[in-house]
């Protein structure tokens, strides 16, 4: 069946409009992580499946990073096992790292290389495990309390922070035309499993593969001022102020400051997108006008 003209000139200037963006990424790496909504609502899903997948086509080495709170907090349930919650932070004792590794590193991992592969892609599954890719160390957290002296300690159990990372079985991937899948999970010195927040882990990944954009999705439009309008470009300078006066608040903080920590360490650009739109990766990377929110230094 032929295309109407009026398609086919739209069509056109699509890719006319794309062609600089494609020339300008062509070979440099773009890391993201993938949660929210887009993990959720299988049309998101395919979606996201398909972006990754161009953006492989054209030259590009993107690698995924995925969390998976929902998932991980549904199987719990499932087996009768309570979530404990501290400043919004999952406690994980053994029993529950158990779940989180099965759930982050089998079933959310499998599923979403599976998906890609599906539609034509060529993905990789890995958990911080794999060729030594992620080495942690057990995270904690003091907070002061004005009962005490001094600060506690929070103990959040198998929660970690990442120490260092190994680039080098990313870099094989990439060179064989994979597209690596990474599930957030570091081991430590001592050989214990460590459950490390995806956007963290993202942003280190960043840094170590020198990428050329570091592109977080979430639930809105990007960062938003205390109206709800969007702001399309942050500098540091303004972030640490909308951090201080509330604006920024909530599960954005973190977000934004590994964004921030991956321009301070070489990063071309970080960007917060809204994983709710479809083909999000696609508008933001190779549209004038993109969408979400910029981060620079």
């Amino acid at each position: 069946m032929s295309v109407s003209q009026p398609n086919a000139h739209l069509t056109a200037e699509v890719l006319i409009e794309a062609l600089p963006y494609i020339k300008a990424f062509k070979g440099k790496t773009i890391v993201i992580k993938y949660g929210g909504n887009a993990m959720v609502e299988e049309h998101l899903k395919h979606s996201f499946a398909r972006d990754v997948i161009l953006m492989k086509l054209v030259g590009m080495n993107p690698v995924v990073v995925h969390g998976g709170g929902p998932q991980i907090s549904e199987v719990l349930n499932r087996i009768g096992k309570e979530s404990t919650f501290v400043n919004g932070m999952r406690v994980t004792d053994s029993e529950t790292m158990d779940v989180v590794e099965m759930v982050l590193g089998g079933l959310v991992n499998q599923e979403i290389v599976s998906l890609i592969n599906s539609l034509g892609g060529h993905a990789v599954g890995l958990t911080g495990k794999d060729g030594h890719l992620i080495k942690a160390s057990k995270l904690h957290v003091s907070e002061g309390d004005p009962l005490l002296e001094k600060n506690e300690i929070i103990d959040y159990g198998h929660v970690g922070e990442v120490a260092s990372i190994d680039p080098g079985i990313l870099q094989l991937l990439e060179t064989q035309s994979f597209i690596p899948v990474v599930a957030p999970i570091g081991v430590g010195k001592d050989g214990e499993t460590y459950n490390i927040n995806a956007d963290l882990v993202a942003g280190k990944i960043a840094v170590t593969l020198e990428a050329e954009k570091l592109m977080l999705l979430t639930n809105t439009p990007g960062v938003l001022d205390k109206s709800g309008t969007l702001l399309q470009d942050l500098k540091s300078s303004q972030i640490h102020g909308l951090i201080k006066d509330g604006t920024i608040a909530g599960g954005m903080i973190p977000k934004v400051e590994c964004a921030l920590d991956a321009i301070e360490n070489g990063v071309k650009s970080a960007l917060v997108v809204d994983g709710r739109v479809e083909h999000a990766l696609l508008l933001e990377l190779f549209t004038d006008a993109g969408i979400g929110t910029q981060i620079g230094a």
